[in-house]
């Protein structure tokens, strides 16, 4: 699913130069859950970024389903974007004058999918988080991990092959935390592949792998016991 090999990614020059990430190789199979961990400044969330193609590295290579991210141009990345990732941010993202369901197709504005199926999709999504009822109110109506999980629902309208979470609990109560890492735990099981950056041990022991890194490079790479 994902392959990164020999990664940089360099800001600035000179005295201000700054080396976020250095010559950092991993590679990611389809349906794994894996946990990204790290202090701040570690390049946890710059790996995140060049993973999702948010961001290209300065050097090195990555190839996204066999497809050879690090060299394409912002139209394709794009691209890219919409039809294969699915994201889920610590701060939802949601558009506050817009309901869940039409929050929850936005992805799907920029697509090919009819307006009909576009609702019946969005419509799907929401029943899946537990959210059907809830489908008109807009997120200032509803409790953060509801909004979470329309975020999740979100994430999840375009069919995407992997769902990049960045601390996806980071906003939410310990009991609410639970109840979203145990949806995106089912996600898993139904086949969904997903990278998970997070700084939480606990919600970190939810994924079946954790890559820990510091100072731009991977100190640690183990499957976890389950």
């Amino acid at each position: 699913m994902i392959k990164v090999d020999n990664i940089s990614r360099v800001y600035g020059s000179g005295e201000t130069q700054v080396n976020a990430l250095s010559r950092i190789s991993l590679h990611i199979k389809n349906n794994e859950f894996v946990a990204i961990m790290g202090t701040s400044g570690s390049g946890k969330s710059t790996l995140m970024n060049i993973l999702g193609c948010l961001d290209t590295p300065s050097t090195g290579h990555y190839k996204l389903s066999d497809q050879v991210i690090s060299d394409i141009d912002d139209v394709s990345l794009s691209k890219i974007r919409n039809e294969k990732i699915g994201f889920i941010f610590q701060t939802f993202h949601l558009l506050p004058r817009l309901s869940a369901l039409d929050n929850v197709t936005l992805p799907l504005r920029y697509s090919d999918v009819s307006p009909q199926e576009t609702k019946e999709r969005g419509s799907e999504m929401l029943r899946k988080v537990g959210l059907e009822n809830r489908s008109h109110h807009k997120p200032f109506e509803m409790s953060g991990g509801q909004r979470q999980r329309v975020a999740i629902a979100r994430a999840l309208v375009n069919k995407p092959q992997v769902i990049f979470a960045d601390e996806p609990t980071g906003n939410l109560d310990s009991k609410t935390s639970f109840e979203i890492m145990d949806l995106l735990t089912e996600l898993h099981q139904q086949g969904q592949t997903i990278v998970m950056v997070t700084h939480e041990e606990d919600i970190a022991q939810y994924a079946h792998r954790v890559i820990r890194m510091k100072d731009g490079v991977v100190i640690e790479d183990k499957l976890c016991q389950k």
